[in-house]
């Protein structure tokens, strides 16, 4: 699958849906959906501003953390970047949209990780120890490493789900999708990124452990054995091919700042 369609689609037949940001962030994020060959596509918009138009880049950083991920070797949802005129209200929008497939295999039902921890869980069982016992310790470690690494603004309880297949009789968790809010996601203009603290440990909306992503690093205890491989220098060209045209030059370059300083962070932890 191609990552990022340069060339313009017209996908002016879609039918948005409106929802609220949770982030604390200004303006609503917008979702559709259609069958492709018989195969169905969820497709979702940054940032909208009814006025604006839109004015977030979530999508781009899709892509560049499921590239990401692509890298460290971690199972998510597989994202793709599209560039399309598409129709809000009756107006026309030159913007840039995501595209995913359904994660669910034929037969399996999704609940939200927080419905299911306050109906499943023991007494006084942490949110951490119950998916600890429920056998998610790896997925929820790495989770926590990931959203430290692109300070995830918005892995709230409804951001990680539990698949079940009632028939038969299994259960897992679903690979790690939904990194929009994150990176640079609060700067709208070329001054509040040069202004923006990479290293700022931001408040941010999880529902395992606290508000502070480098705070929720002391649950991982085994730092170094979290990924399958480092990230690298040469790393930087594989996440941002066909971007320079998306993202102005010093927005990657931000980026890329931001989650190298973020990783020789998380390595000087490794022996600690």
């Amino acid at each position: 699958m191609k990552k990022v369609i340069i060339e313009k689609q017209d996908l002016t037949y879609l039918k948005w849906s409106h929802v609220r940001s949770s982030s604390g962030t200004a303006g609503t994020f917008l979702k559709s959906q259609s069958v492709v060959s018989g195969e169905k596509i969820y497709y979702k918009l940054s940032n909208f501003d009814s006025e604006k138009g839109v004015i977030g880049h979530e999508c781009v950083n899709e892509i560049i953390v499921d590239r990401l991920l692509t890298i460290l070797g971690i199972e998510h949802l597989e994202y793709q970047l599209i560039h399309a005129d598409i129709e809000i209200e009756g107006k026309i929008y030159d913007t840039w949209l995501c595209a995913s497939r359904d994660f669910k295999k034929p037969g399996e039902s999704k609940a939200a990780l927080d419905n299911y921890y306050y109906v499943n869980k023991v007494a006084d069982e942490s949110r951490y120890d119950f998916c600890v016992n429920n056998g998610w310790k790896t997925y929820i470690n790495t989770m926590l490493v990931v959203d430290y690494l692109i300070l995830n603004r918005d892995r709230h309880g409804a951001n990680v789900e539990v698949l079940r297949d009632a028939r038969r009789r299994t259960m897992r968790i679903a690979p790690l999708f939904d990194h929009g809010l994150s990176f640079l996601c609060s700067c709208y203009d070329e001054k509040e990124i040069e202004k923006f603290d990479i290293l700022e440990d931001k408040p941010c909306q999880n529902f395992i452990g606290s508000r502070s992503t480098y705070d929720n690093l002391k649950y991982v205890v085994n730092k170094k054995d979290v990924f399958s491989r480092v990230l690298k220098i040469e790393d930087r060209d594989i996440l941002f091919k066909d971007l320079e045209t998306v993202l102005s030059k010093s927005h990657l370059d931000k980026i890329w700042d931001m989650l190298w300083a973020r990783w020789c962070e998380y390595e000087k932890l490794w022996d600690l």
